[in-house]
């Protein structure tokens, strides 16, 4: 292989790895610093402790279905970016936008600021991983995609696993740090603000940081020479900024189902309405930007007859595979901090952050394991049996478990081994489903809609807490059915082992 071929694989590789490293870690930040935080934005000296416990729970819910929404909406408006105008330039834009709104979160003082600014940071998050995915597929070919894919899968664990890293160095050297503040000119007052409440806001601004990744992402990331090849065949001319219209409805309808089941929102009845007509529209309305690419491109010869449909289709599919694995996550696994916490061992030092640890130890593990045997043993069997497994790691995590010890952390390995090997499985499997001129929208897509699916159901998590009176690993163990869904779900799609990745 040429060097200056290897020296572009490798810059593309490195640069797509540390995107979603640095995605992995804004998105850990908020299940481990989110409890302090909101206490200390919600704080009322007339609310009692029980009621408290309560809001705090319930909007941890509502920031993470908001979160969940706003990176659905980022895949899909990222993902036509970067059909458009090119992988390298939107990714580094993506990087720039998660950054920089996650930054800001430090400064939030009301909860409903973390809400809006989580959001649109998650635009970027939602967005980096359409155009890193594809980016890599399409630059790394054969046998070495397996391998690939579970380094991108592995990438985002490692993030989390760095930001539990960085809150227990903050935690134990809390004076240290307050002292180095203070030696830098900042006042005592600022130092103060930055520190209290387990330096949450100190561990948000922190999330800034990726922002300079964005210059050598621009500078040295060679772009894909198949969308440059789609690009001057005229493919990529077909994408109209008009269509966009159509996701910022579909956002607004998703948002919409949110509030209905937040604090603020209404009573279940009607909630349920708004959830299946909000539902409806979001998926016509993320969907348009495709639809009307596809059918300008057929209508201009460039795909072929019929062909917009079967890729919508199969987008569709790509979105259930993802929502179940989605919601399985976000509705129960993404919880285990905040439980042990509350529930498990309220006094005992970096509980929470040794949870996180050694869930996405699990999950590097996991991510790596499942797009190896996917490469080895096929699509449909691979994901069949990480449901399976997830079921167990799920119940074996919620159910054998009623207090912090050695036993509850090697749970949480296996289920973080299980529950997030998907992630590993889905930069491999989606991108073949997709032709090189939609890939980056396609998989968006696919991948991001099913965070509108776990967004809805995550919600439910505190409704089921309620029905099974406060028992969150009760609840959690029923969201595990999803998997369910998915064993049966997969054989409905395409095999695509050993097959190269589609041009149209």
């Amino acid at each position: 292989m040429p060097s200056s071929t290897s020296r572009r694989n490798v810059l593309t590789l490195l640069a797509a790895f540390l995107g979603w490293l640095f995605d992995g870690f804004e998105m850990g930040m908020f299940p481990l610093i989110g409890q302090p935080a909101l206490k200390d934005l919600l704080h009322n000296d007339h609310v009692s402790a029980a009621d408290m416990t309560t809001l705090v729970s319930q909007w941890f819910g509502v920031i993470i279905a908001v979160f969940l929404v706003g990176a659905a909406s980022g895949g899909v408006l990222f993902g036509w970016l970067g059909d458009k105008i090119g992988r390298v330039r939107a990714m580094a834009l993506s990087i720039f936008t998660y950054a920089i709104f996650t930054g800001l979160c430090g400064f939030a003082t009301e909860a409903w600021q973390i809400t809006l600014l989580r959001f649109i940071a998650s635009l970027g998050m939602g967005g980096e991983w359409s155009l890193g995915v594809a980016l890599v597929n399409e630059v790394w070919s054969g046998k070495s995609r397996a391998v690939t894919a579970g380094l991108i899968g592995a990438a985002a664990n490692i993030g989390y696993l760095l930001v539990a890293i960085l809150s227990m160095v903050l935690l134990s050297f809390i004076t240290s740090a307050q002292h180095a503040l203070g030696s830098i000119g900042i006042s005592p007052s600022a130092v103060k603000y930055l520190t209290d409440n387990s330096a949450w806001r100190l561990l948000m601004i922190s999330g800034a940081l990726p922002a300079f990744l964005n210059f050598g992402v621009l500078l040295f990331v060679p772009e894909s020479e198949k969308w440059k090849a789609e690009h001057a065949r005229g493919a990529t001319a077909h994408w109209a900024r008009v269509d966009l219209l159509g996701v910022l409805i579909g956002s607004v309808a998703a948002l919409a189902i949110i509030w209905a089941w937040s604090p603020a929102g209404v009573s279940p009845v009607p909630a349920v309405a708004i959830t299946v007509v909000g539902l409806a529209v979001a998926l016509v309305g993320y969907l348009h930007p495709v639809r009307r690419y596809m059918q300008r491109a057929e209508a201009a010869g460039s795909l072929a007859p019929g062909r917009g449909r079967s890729l919508i289709r199969l987008m569709l599919f790509g979105a259930a595979l993802s929502a179940v694995a989605l919601l399985g996550t976000w509705g129960s696994t993404q919880w285990a901090p905040k439980w042990v916490t509350e529930k498990l061992a309220p006094t005992a030092l970096h509980a929470k952050e040794w949870t996180l640890i050694w869930l996405s130890i699990g999950a590097i593990v996991g991510t790596m394991v499942a797009a190896l045997a996917a490469g080895r043993f096929g699509r449909r069997i691979t994901y069949c049996a990480l449901c399976v497994t997830s079921i167990g790691g799920t119940l074996l995590l919620y159910q054998c478990n009623s207090s912090y010890d050695n036993f509850f952390l090697f749970s949480t390995f296996v289920a973080g081994v299980v529950t997030a090997s998907f992630y590993g499985f889905f930069p491999l499997y989606l991108p073949e489903l997709m032709p090189t001129a939609v890939r980056a929208t396609g998989q968006g897509f696919a991948y991001n809609f099913g965070r509108i699916i776990a967004a809805v159901g995550g919600l439910q998590t505190a409704n089921l807490m309620k029905f099974f009176d406060g028992s969150f690993p009760k609840a959690a163990s029923v969201m595990a059915g999803i998997y369910v869904v998915g064993m049966v779900l997969i054989w409905f799609g395409p095999e695509t082992r050993g097959q190269p990745l589609p041009e149209q």
